[in-house]
This record gives C-alpha cells, sequence and structure tokens, in this order.
C-alpha cells in the first residue's frame, strides 16, 4: 500500500509541476518575488498532498527563532528525503535562495523554470573555485536582502546515519558574519531516499535558536551546528538516535 500511496503522489507531482513550469516561464518578465510565491504556493500544496495521499503529517517547532527584525540569515538544515525541499520553503519566513548544482538547469522545462527563480546554482565541477562562487554570489544575495538554505550533509542522509557536514555554509556565515538558523527533521522516516514508498507518519521540523557567527572562529560555530542538529535528532527522533551516543565533533569537517 506504501508503494501504491508513493506512485499516485509522484503522478500528482508530476501532473502539477508541469504547469508550474510553464507558469513560471511565462511570467519570467514579472517580479522574481511573484515567481518565488508561486512556488512557494505549490510547494505547500505538495505538502497537504503527502498528508493527504501518503499519510506523512508534519510539525513545525521553534518557527519562533526566526528573527523578525530584517535581520539576514543563513538556514542550515538536516537532509533526509526530497520532501525537506518541500518543507523549507513552505517553512522558512522570507524569500530565500536554495544553494543547488547548476547541472539541474539542464532538465527540459523544469530546469528553465527553477532558472527563473534566480537563485544560487553552483558550478560543482569548479571543485574550489565552485566555493569561491558561493562565497561571491552569497554576499551579493545578502546585499539584496535575501536569505539563504543549505543541506550541509550535502546530501540525503538516511536515518539515524551519522555523517561529516561539509564546512562551506559555515565558512560562509563566519566570514560575513551572517547568523546561522540550524533545522532538525525527520523526513526519511516517512519518505525514504531512493523510494517510492512512503510511511504514514508525524514528520517533526524543529528550528533551532540562532547561532551567532560574528567574531567566532570557524570550528566553535561548526560544532556548535552539528552538535544543535544531532542532538535535537535524539529528541525528534528517539528510536533511532535515543540509543546512540551524541557525535563529537572537533572541525574535521569537509569542504
Amino acid at each position: 500500500m506504501s508503494t501504491i500511496r508513493g506512485w499516485i503522489y509522484y503522478i500528482v507531482l508530476a501532473i502539477t509541476l508541469i504547469p508550474l513550469a510553464i507558469a513560471l516561464i511565462i511570467l519570467y518578465p514579472a517580479s522574481v518575488s511573484l515567481r518565488y510565491q508561486l512556488a512557494v504556493s505549490w510547494a505547500r500544496f505538495m505538502l497537504k498532498m503527502g498528508e493527504i495521499i501518503c499519510g506523512m503529517r508534519y510539525q513545525f517547532k521553534g518557527t519562533e527563532n526566526f528573527p523578525t527584525d530584517g535581520t539576514s540569515v543563513l538556514v542550515l538544515s538536516k537532509h533526509q528525503s526530497a520532501w525537506d525541499i518541500f518543507a523549507l520553503a513552505s517553512l522558512i519566513p522570507h524569500q530565500a535562495s536554495f544553494v543547488y548544482k547548476k547541472e539541474l538547469h539542464y532538465v527540459p522545462v523544469f530546469g528553465q523554470a527553477l532558472a527563473t527563480l534566480h537563485m544560487m546554482a553552483i558550478d560543482r565541477k569548479k571543485g574550489s573555485r565552485a566555493y569561491e562562487q558561493f562565497m561571491s554570489q552569497g554576499k551579493d544575495f545578502m546585499k539584496r536582502g535575501w536569505w539563504l538554505a543549505m543541506f550541509p550533509e550535502g546530501t540525503r542522509t538516511a536515518p539515524g546515519v551519522k555523517t561529516h557536514y561539509k564546512s562551506g555554509g559555515a565558512r560562509f556565515a563566519v566570514a560575513t558574519s551572517t547568523p546561522i538558523i540550524p533545522i532538525a527533521l525527520n523526513s526519511g522516516e516517512c519518505w525514504p531516499r531512493n523510494s517510492i514508498s512512503k510511511t504514514p507518519g508525524l514528520i517533526t521540523v524543529s528550528v533551532g535558536p540562532m547561532i551567532k557567527t560574528e567574531g567566532r572562529s570557524f570550528e566553535e560555530v561548526q560544532a556548535e551546528l552539528v552538535n544543535w542538529i544531532e542532538g535535537e535528532m535524539h529528541v525528534i527522533s528517539p528510536v533511532l538516535y535515543g540509543n546512540k551516543e551524541t557525535s563529537e565533533f572537533d572541525g574535521k569537517t569537509q569542504a
């Protein structure tokens, strides 16, 4: 039954994604804010469809930790499934640019629609130059009032699995004195990666307290980020994390 639910969900996703992509392309002459809000509305719709079709209920905790005083932040989130994109787009209360691989622009129609949102597309094939691109473009996005959103694990991680966190996000935050909003979530328990099946259940997305970066070292900020997210996983996903020792992170993270 979980597989059938999954197929139905993906059919709805495909049927609605095509007109969304066409609309974004047609609306290119309009403001990027309009296109962004249209994309966010679709993301919220897909969250609701996941709840109705697959029984994937969800709750957002700690939303009061998002700043309301005009402060620009970098949102760094746990990443377990594609569901996370819909959740963060719906949850973040400000226009935000996701940082994603430029190769997505080559996907017919979808890629062109994604490009109209003017978010940050990084060419990972450039290696260290990709980080330089991120630093340069990230500063520009901040100056224009955007927030940035990234998945510091770099890829989807199965629930309960420990992994190293890439350092790019925290390094950028320290270099630009940008505060970080950490997010923990357990979406992989309902939406396993590389699987059609969708399991009914409650997904929790927990927004953590703002991490200040001004005047601090990268190692200190990175350790606080990782320890909060992984510590919160023990709270929201106790069955998979509760009997495991909290990971110790000493700055030995990947760039």
